[in-house]
């Protein structure tokens, strides 16, 4: 997996790990449990659950300026030698209307990567959007935050 990828995508587990930090309790109980449900898939790189809450359409703006979509990101989730440590979002921010969300925060995510430790600091946002009664991640950006 390519840093720049991995670093976007621990961005984006940012957002499910939203739990630790407090997040979900001015959110709908689905979107809660949805949220909740792709920390789990992030962390333990489960692709049917992931494929269940990505949509098909999913687009991530990673931390280098690239495109990644749906496919390309559980790729990366589920390669053999990732592995994302335990973080807090700080700032969180939560945004729902009645069929979307935006929930983003800043994390700084470490792990290992291909036998390799990394860290990064990240600003990330995720959009939601609540298709045929299921919330799915639909788009993410995620930026560094300079030290």
């Amino acid at each position: 997996m390519k840093i720049s990828s991995y670093v976007s995508i621990c961005a984006f587990a940012a957002l499910i790990l939203s739990s630790a930090a407090g997040w979900g309790t001015n959110l709908p109980l689905d979107l809660a449990k949805a949220s909740k449900d792709y920390d789990a898939a992030q962390i333990n790189g489960d692709r049917a659950a992931l494929e269940r809450l990505l949509a098909d359409d999913y687009t991530l703006l990673n931390s280098s300026g690239s495109l990644e979509n749906k496919s390309q990101l559980i790729a990366d989730y589920t390669a053999a030698g990732y592995k994302l440590d335990p973080f807090v979002v700080r700032d969180p921010i939560e945004k729902v209307w009645a069929s979307g969300a935006v929930l983003g925060g800043i994390a700084t995510l470490t792990g290992m990567d291909g036998g390799k430790r990394f860290e990064a600091t990240l600003r990330f946002s995720d959009i939601w959007a609540k298709r045929g009664g299921a919330w799915q991640v639909i788009y993410t950006h995620v930026s560094r935050v300079q030290k």
